[in-house]
């Protein structure tokens, strides 16, 4: 009996648009489709080049004059809090986690608006209506959770207060944290740590090895914070490294750092696609 093997994924390129993370530049990502029944090998497998899923697509940014965006991940074994994420662990330990599987709520919704509205009101999301926010969460080919936190009391007559929400896909060697959000008006909390420190609980007891963070940026702002985490890796140059001085990395912003996209793809290492 013969057997067809799936075809090789076709990759494309983004026209370039404004690069929200570093102001002047434009950006353009590699990207590819994720659908059919190796989508959770492709996933893992690109997932540990430095790429991202976004509903059913996966994608890298491949800039013609910039590599600063470099994937983040977190090597749980060596990885401990700081006092000041010590302090943020206390403070939120009163909310009660679930896990649920990836099904969108007016209420997640409503808190998504929220911290769009406080947090990103000029960011590309910001238009977001309830139907393209159901398709962010629900459009998964691979193993996906929402994790929602909540208060774990609740006021006479009411339910207990959602706090934070992550979409999370689960890959064989950790756990990705896809989009989080959370309450705007609880910024003494620091939820958005809280759920970066909570899921690397989360991997420790499931025996994954990394929380993979998304990109992080030198230089800019808005990415910053997570070279603030320890046991952190960046993937640059085709292989994990330690983030080690987080200046050192500044050079990525020049022209001569991007490689031609023919040579990208090439060094694109796919999963075994036989059985």
């Amino acid at each position: 009996m013969r057997h067809s093997l799936p075809l090789a994924p076709q990759f494309y390129v983004t026209a370039p648009q404004p690069c929200p993370y570093l102001d002047g530049r434009s950006e353009r990502k590699l990207f590819t489709a994720l659908q059919g029944e190796g989508a959770e090998k492709l996933n893992n497998a690109l997932s540990r080049q430095g790429f991202r899923r976004s509903q059913n697509v996966l994608y890298r940014p491949s800039c013609a004059d910039c590599t600063a965006c470099l994937s983040a991940r977190i090597r749980v074994a060596d990885f401990e809090p700081t006092r000041t994420q010590g302090r943020v662990l206390k403070r939120n330990a009163h909310l009660k986690r679930t896990a649920t599987s990836p099904w969108a709520t007016e209420e997640q919704f409503a808190l998504f608006r929220r911290y769009l509205d406080a947090r990103h009101a000029d960011g590309g999301m910001a238009d977001m209506d309830i139907f393209e926010f159901a398709a962010m969460i629900e459009e998964t080919p691979v193993k996906s959770r929402v994790v929602e936190y909540r208060e774990t009391a609740a006021s006479p007559g009411s339910t207990r207060a959602l706090a934070a929400v992550c979409l999370t896909d689960v890959l064989d060697d950790g756990l990705s944290m896809v989009y989080s959000f959370y309450d705007p008006d609880r910024r003494e909390d620091s939820l958005g740590t809280f759920l970066i420190l909570d899921h690397v609980d989360i991997a420790r007891r499931a025996g994954l090895p990394y929380v993979y963070l998304g990109y992080w940026v030198p230089g800019s702002r808005k990415m910053g914070y997570k070279a603030n985490f320890g046991a952190l890796e960046i993937y640059k140059g085709g292989r994990w490294q330690d983030i080690g001085a987080p200046e050192d990395h500044s050079g990525e912003t020049h022209p001569l750092s991007v490689d031609p996209i023919a040579e990208q793809v090439a060094r694109i290492q796919l999963p075994d696609s036989r059985g």
